[in-house]
């Protein structure tokens, strides 16, 4: 049974996407502007959509899988769930207004609030109990309150530059914190197609936040550089010609890797090498 997967076509999900599935193994053939994608080496076919929409179309079961954003899937209503967070896509669904206008959320009770989330927006105002009337926009909502239409935004941002740009100010902490996610319809049964594809993705994730570590360390200090190299389940110790030595192999957080490296060298390690994951399982 072919397995269908909805992608985003635009936005600042769609080229991460592409990427992620690509170092899955999945897309080899496809082009930008492909719409449907057919990859019958690994029974999977790739629909390529408005990011706004996978989440309707999974919820409704008409696709098995989606990747989209959290926010536009709670913003839909759809009956679909979130699966994996992807590690990426990063962003803040956050209120904001002019500069010394509105202190605090419940400053917004009564005034107008211009969003293209508006199904988010309603839900949280209504979980706040705050009275304000929204104002459904399609696209950038930062002029809104420039041209009079709105009091104050809610907006999806990333760094929330385009909002200062607009003359506009962050009121409170954000709404919600969003990222790229692998989205199923409600209830839908696990099936062995939709675990294979769930762990390529797992192991793409691994693969971009993990370095293999291999170095040399004297057999008497050995278990100090396993307590600094503990790897997965456990590294792999291989003796030397020269028996007073040992050679270690391990996983290790790619962030944290120059940190590991000096502490290696300073318990006596050598020949300490780094080798970049291109794939695993694990």
């Amino acid at each position: 049974m072919v397995l269908r997967v909805a992608v985003p076509n635009k936005g600042q999900l769609a080229e991460p996407a592409r990427a992620m599935l690509a170092e899955a193994g999945y897309l080899r053939s496809a082009g930008v502007r492909d719409l449907v994608v057919q990859d019958p080496d690994n029974d999977v076919e790739f629909f390529f959509l408005r990011p706004k929409d996978i989440a309707i179309y999974v919820g409704e079961g008409t696709l098995d899988l989606g990747i989209t954003g959290r926010d536009m899937l709670l913003d839909s209503g759809a009956m679909a769930d979130e699966l994996l967070a992807l590690g990426f896509g990063p962003s803040t669904f956050r209120l904001a207004a002019a500069q010394g206008t509105i202190t605090t959320v419940h400053d917004l009770s009564g005034l107008r609030i211009a969003t293209s989330y508006d199904g988010l927006l309603r839900t949280w105002l209504a979980d706040q109990g705050i009275q304000a009337r929204v104002v459904r926009l399609d696209g950038a909502v930062e002029n809104a309150v420039a041209l009079g239409v709105a009091d104050a935004v809610a907006d999806v941002v990333a760094t929330g530059t385009t909002l200062r740009k607009a003359g506009l100010e962050p009121v409170g902490e954000p709404l919600l914190r969003s990222e790229a996610l692998l989205i199923r319809r409600s209830g839908a049964p696990s099936t062995a197609a939709v675990a294979t594809f769930m762990r390529r993705l797992q192991s793409v994730m691994v693969a971009r936040n993990y370095v293999i570590v291999d170095y040399d360390i004297p057999t008497d200090r050995l278990e100090g550089a396993c307590r600094i190299t503990p790897g997965f389940e456990s590294p792999t110790v291989s003796p030397l010609h020269d028996p007073t030595w040992s050679a270690v192999r391990a996983m290790v957080p790619q962030v944290d890797v120059h940190r590991i490296m000096d502490e290696l060298y300073e318990l006596g390690a050598r020949g300490v090498l780094v080798t970049v994951i291109h794939a695993c399982r694990l």
